[in-house]
Order: structure tokens, then C-alpha cells, then sequence
């Protein structure tokens, strides 16, 4: 049987996608009706949320920051984003040009050049030389481009892969609350988790996709010479870059995304080398080394900033600047932490976290060293003021900037090409994401569903440009995330939770079922470690063999009161048993049909690629608790019941631990 979807099915969720969508929709039909009316509400929405939340967001940052750093020192750590056996399924260079591309490109440069000069201008604090001045504006800077920015990330991500890969849940948002709800996840409380999360991240990229519209179009001008600061250009700009974006997403994450991903990373390094080749190079690796330090030295206290004894101008600042860039990040982590959980799966949770936290932060930081204090430098050495007069036009100032460099034609040329090439990678990864979110983790939707939320973007994007500018753009950024930032929260909690019973679980340790063995059928057991099965072979002893035996489990269980079902995959022919129980995994015993290549140090060509080798295969059991299977294709029916039972018996143990746990736990009344 085929499973791949027609272009006439669709995988939607309606639950999830027709609120969603509705909830876009009419904010969009809002700006559109009543551009005044909608402009002015959603500002004054958004000086509510700083006034009355700025503290959540900040206490909900620090708490995610901390407990990443926490797990990754911990043993949790060792614990794999799947099963125990399961290997990466990209390079760890590939894997990164992928989170690099998707999480931070268009933003990196928009306000490269833009945020450390506008800071340096005006320092959020007291600055009494202008070299306290660059202190100032780059310590600012890497506080909203370093670890807390990808720690929201972070937790996202590894939410939706822990639960995903190792649960085999879904992978979508309402997967991560799995401890805390249980089956209710695929209830209304569920469905609103997920409408929470697409409504944010369509309206988080919609404001990236602002600035790569308005700084695409400024380096257009600085190129060309043609009028594209009128809103027509834009727009037909957003239309040609979403067409690109469609056309990448009908290719696939591995074919489109990646390889975009990957041509973005070697152009901003050889963007990023030439800027630091051709600027004060020795005074920017100084720079790095002194930036570094003082932040880290700083980031406690800049984690748990907020000017509350500073006077109003400093609180505009505060919820202008941090409050945004915390909300912006918000309200992209459904997006990039589920995209980083789809490329990630078979990594440790160690890897991932210093994978996601540390190796993009560190190349954020490089960047913002290399280009800001570039700027600085430039506009206080070369420029004599004129680079920071300009720094009113943000959209501009990167190609001003490479005014005072080498080529700078060239430059701007590569940097229009990086942004646009941004934009398309956020767009069509984000369209992926959303339509995960929207079908609930479906492994296949058709084309159309795909395209359809491309089109949603550039829509959101072109609306909101239209009614109200970035403005419009950062204020629904803000609003949409507040809610979410709670849900993170309950991610956190359900992570934990999940950990724990995953380090509980792995304690209870179990040999193969060869350990009872006690030596009958010896002569069948040599026939078949001689015969190298094939896989009509081994799946013929699955519905001969390993069906009975569940079955006749199962109906024991049945006259005893305890529900359990034999469920076969029709695609696959796996079998598994499975009992379910709602106070902890459901219990399940399967087995399937696993083929591997014949390893080359077997073979006498050693040099045979891999996809041509012979292949050997095995009936393997598998889990739904992340343990590797093992082979049970010499075990006689008797022996298949005797090792289920002993799986159960151990489940068994672990439920008892649970139930006491929860009671121990429970209020005394009296």
C-alpha cells in the first residue's frame, strides 16, 4: 500500500487549523478595514504587555536558560533523541548551517551593523567616554544575540524531540505537555496549544520577513538606483521572494532547505572574512576577546535586568529593545524549535544542547564584534561622523557601511543576495513548520498544503507592512508571544517530568531474551545464526510465530480485566502488543522486520558501496521507552510469551514506583 498523500487529501487538523486560521484572518481583515483603528489598538496592547509582563518575560528567560544548562551537566544528558541505537541524520556541519540559516539570518543582517551602532549613539546606560560608549552598545548587543536568544530556542526544540523521537509522539507543541495532561493532549486543551503556537509563529516570521523586505529593497536602491521605498515595490518584492520560497518547499527539507541553508553559511563567512580582512583587523580580535569576557562576566545581571529604579525613558527603552527581542524570539521558537527537532533526532541531549545553546551563539557574538565595532570604529576613524548621522535609516545602514570598505558594490551585491536568500529559508522552513503544527506532525501532506501556508506568510507579512509598518509587525510580535511564553513554562515542567521517568525507566535494566534460554531447540537456533534469513523469511516467523504468541497473551489478559490489543502496521508488518495505561507509557512489545547491510569488513569487495551490499535481516523487538530491541528470530512460540512476559513483568515494577511516587506526593488530608 502506497502511503504517499495525493494532492487531492489533505493532513489538516481542523481543530487546530480552522481557529488558526480564522484568528489570522481577522486580525488581518482588521488592518486591512480599519488601518487607524487597528494600528492604534495594537499599540496600545503592546505598551500593556510591557508594563504588566516585562517581568514574566524576563523571569520566563532566566528560567529557560538555567535549566538547559542544568540538564546538560546533569546525566541526563546521555539520554538520545530517540531510540538508543538511533544515529544523526545530518552532518554536525550540515545540522548547523541549518539552525544558523533558519534561526538568525535575516535579523543578524538587518542589525548587524544597525543595533551596536544605534546603542553606541544613545547607551542604555551610563556611559561617561565614548570607549564606555562601545562597551556599552556591545555589551547590549550580545546580550539579545547570545545564549538567552537561542536558550528559547533551546527549549523548544528539545521539547518537541525528547517527546517526539522518544515517546513517539507527534511532533507538535501539545506532544511536550504529554506528563503533565496525558491523553488530553488530543483534546480542546491540546488543539488550543497548537493554535497558540501557529498564530505566534506566523506573525514572528511575518515581522522578519519586514525587515528582509525593507533592507532587500534599500540595498535594491543602493545597487540600481531605482525608487523602491514605495510600498508597490515591496510588495511585488514579497511576491517574488515567497514564489522562491514555494518552489524550495516543493523540493523537501533535505533537498531545498539544506542546501540553501548550507549556501547561506559559506556566504556570510565569506562576507564575514572579508569585513574582518579589510577592516581594523586587529583591533576587531581584540574587540571579540574583550566582548566576550565582559559579557560573560555581565550575563547574570543581564539576564535578570529590567530598570525598575530607572526613569521612564529607560522603561521605553527596556520594552523597546529587550522586551521585543525576547517577544520576537518567543514567538519564532514554535518555528525554529520544531525545524531544529526535525534535524536533530538521534543527537544526545548534551549534543543538542551545546549544539543549539553555544556554536550559533558564538557565531552570533563573532558577527556583531566583526560588523558593529567595524561600524564604530569606522564612523569615529574614517567616516568622521557621517556613518552614524546615517544610522536613523537602519534599512540603509549596512550598505552605507560598506561605503568605507573595499568593493563595496560588490559587497552590497552579495549582501542583497544573502538577505533575499534568507528570507526564502525562513520562509519555506517556517512554511514546513507551520504545516506541521496545522497537521499535527503528519510525516506527509501534498504540495498545495505546503505552498498554501507560503502564501499565508508573504500575505501576514505584505498586510501588516501595508497597515502599519514594523511597527504594526513588532506590536502583534509582542502580544502573540505573551501567551506562549506561559506554555514554555509547562514545556519545561513536562520536559522534567519526562526525563526523570526516562532515568527511572533505564535503572530497571533487562537482558535479551536469551537469558532464560535454557538450550531446547539448540539445533534450530545453529540453522538459523548459519542461514542469514531474508526478509520474506524473518516476516514469515513474525505472522507464524510472534502473532500467535501475542495473541494468546492478549486474550489471557483479556479474562483477567486488563484491556490489550495486537495492532499490525500495514505498510511495515510489524506486530506489537499493546496495553494501555494512562498513569505512565503504555505498555508495548513489538516486533519488525529491521534489515542492515552486510558490513564492508565482511565482505570480500570491501569497496561495494553501501546500497549494494547484501542485506541480512532480523525480527527485532522494539519499545516505545527509547531502549534498543534485540533479535528474537530463534525463540520458539513459548519462549516469544516467556520474554513478554518478563518486559511486562518489569513494567510492572516501574507502574508500582510510579503509583507510590504520586502518592507520596499527594496532600495529606484529616
Amino acid at each position: 500500500m502506497d502511503n504517499a498523500v495525493s494532492s487531492r487529501d489533505t493532513t489538516l487538523a481542523w481543530p487546530v487549523f480552522i481557529p488558526g486560521l480564522l484568528l489570522i484572518c481577522s486580525l488581518l481583515a482588521w488592518s486591512v478595514l480599519l488601518p487607524g483603528s487597528a494600528e492604534h489598538t495594537f499599540l496600545q496592547a503592546q505598551q500593556w504587555v510591557i508594563h504588566n509582563f516585562g517581568w514574566f518575560y524576563i523571569l520566563a528567560v532566566a528560567i529557560f536558560l538555567l535549566l538547559l544548562l542544568a540538564i546538560a551537566v546533569s546525566r541526563y544528558g546521555d539520554i538520545r533523541l530517540g531510540p538508543d541505537e538511533a544515529r544523526p541524520a545530518f552532518s554536525f556541519a550540515s545540522w548547523l548551517a541549518m539552525l544558523f540559516a533558519a534561526g538568525m539570518g535575516i535579523g543578524l543582517m538587518y542589525f548587524g551593523v544597525g543595533e551596536p551602532m544605534l546603542h553606541f549613539l544613545t547607551p542604555p546606560t551610563a556611559a561617561g567616554t565614548p570607549a564606555a560608549a562601545v562597551q556599552v552598545a556591545m555589551l547590549t548587543t550580545f546580550q539579545h544575540w547570545g545564549l538567552h536568544a537561542w536558550a528559547i530556542y533551546a527549549v523548544v526544540g528539545l521539547a518537541l524531540a525528547y517527546f517526539g523521537f522518544r515517546y513517539q509522539l507527534p511532533l507538535t507543541i501539545r506532544s511536550g505537555l504529554y506528563p503533565l495532561l496525558g491523553e488530553r493532549i488530543n483534546g480542546p486543551l491540546g488543539h488550543a496549544v497548537d493554535v497558540f503556537a501557529l498564530v505566534g509563529t506566523v506573525f514572528g516570521i511575518a515581522t522578519t520577513l519586514g525587515y528582509g523586505v525593507l533592507q532587500i529593497s534599500a540595498g535594491l536602491a543602493t545597487l540600481t538606483g531605482w525608487e523602491t521605498d514605495t510600498l508597490s515595490f515591496q510588495l511585488g518584492l514579497i511576491a517574488v521572494v515567497m514564489l522562491l520560497a514555494g518552489l524550495s518547499v516543493a523540493s523537501g527539507l533535505d533537498k531545498g532547505v539544506r542546501r540553501l541553508s548550507e549556501l547561506n553559511l559559506v556566504l556570510a563567512g565569506l562576507l564575514l572574512l572579508f569585513v574582518l580582512a579589510t577592516g581594523p583587523t586587529l583591533y576587531l580580535l581584540n574587540a571579540f576577546s574583550e566582548n566576550i569576557g565582559h559579557y560573560l562576566s555581565s550575563v547574570v545581571s543581564l539576564t535578570f535586568r529590567t530598570f525598575s529604579y530607572s526613569d521612564s525613558d529607560m522603561q521605553g527603552w527596556f520594552g523597546g529593545w529587550t522586551l521585543l527581542y525576547w517577544a520576537w524570539w518567543i514567538s519564532w521558537s514554535p518555528f525554529v524549535g520544531m525545524f531544529i527537532a526535525r534535524i536533530s533526532r538521534g543527537r544526545t541531549i548534551r549534543e543538542f544542547i551545546i549544539g543549539v545553546l553555544l556554536v550559533p551563539s558564538l557565531f552570533n557574538l563573532l558577527w556583531m564584534t566583526v560588523f558593529g565595532n567595524s561600524a564604530i570604529w569606522l564612523d569615529s576613524h574614517v567616516a568622521a561622523g557621517a556613518l552614524g548621522a546615517s544610522a536613523g535609516n537602519v534599512d540603509a545602514l549596512l550598505f552605507r557601511f560598506f561605503d568605507y570598505l573595499p568593493y563595496p558594490q560588490l559587497t552590497s551585491g552579495v549582501a542583497v543576495l544573502l538577505v533575499a536568500v534568507f528570507f526564502v529559508t525562513s520562509a519555506d522552513s517556517g512554511a514546513l513548520v507551520l504545516n506541521a503544527i496545522a497537521s499535527r506532525g503528519a510525516a506527509q501532506s501534498p504540495l498545495w498544503q505546503r505552498g498554501f501556508w507560503v502564501a499565508l506568510l508573504g500575505l501576514t507579512a505584505a498586510v501588516l507592512l501595508a497597515a502599519g509598518g514594523l511597527q504594526a509587525l513588532q506590536a502583534m510580535t509582542l502580544i502573540s508571544a505573551l501567551p506562549f511564553a506561559a506554555i514554555m513554562l509547562l514545556l519545561c515542567c513536562g520536559l522534567l517530568r519526562g526525563l526523570r521517568a526516562d532515568r527511572h525507566h533505564a535503572m530497571q535494566a533487562l537482558a535479551p531474551a536469551t537469558s532464560f534460554w535454557s538450550g531446547h531447540h539448540w539445533r534450530q537456533r545453529l540453522a538459523v545464526m548459519l542461514n542469514q534469513p531474508q526478509a520474506a523469511e524473518v516476516q514469515q516467523f513474525i505472522d507464524e510465530t510472534v502473532q500467535p504468541a501475542l495473541q494468546a497473551v492478549a486474550a489471557e489478559l483479556a479474562t483477567r480485566g486488563v484491556a490489550a490489543q495486537v495492532i499490525r502496521d500495514a505498510a511495515s508488518g510489524a506486530l506489537q502488543l499493546s496495553i494501555p495505561q494512562p498513569a505512565l507509557r503504555d505498555f508495548v512489545y513489538g516486533v519488525r522486520c529491521a534489515g542492515q547491510a552486510t558490513p564492508a569488513f565482511v565482505l570480500r569487495d570491501v569497496a561495494l558501496p553501501a546500497g549494494q551490499r547484501p542485506h541480512s535481516y532480523q525480527a527485532m523487538t522494539f519499545f516505545v521507552d527509547g531502549r534498543e530491541g534485540y533479535s528474537i528470530e530463534y525463540l520458539q512460540q513459548q519462549e516469544v510469551i516467556a520474554d513478554v512476559l518478563k518486559q511486562y513483568q518489569r513494567y510492572l515494577v516501574l507502574l508500582h514506583d510510579a503509583q507510590a511516587r504520586l502518592l507520596s506526593a499527594a496532600p495529606a488530608h484529616g
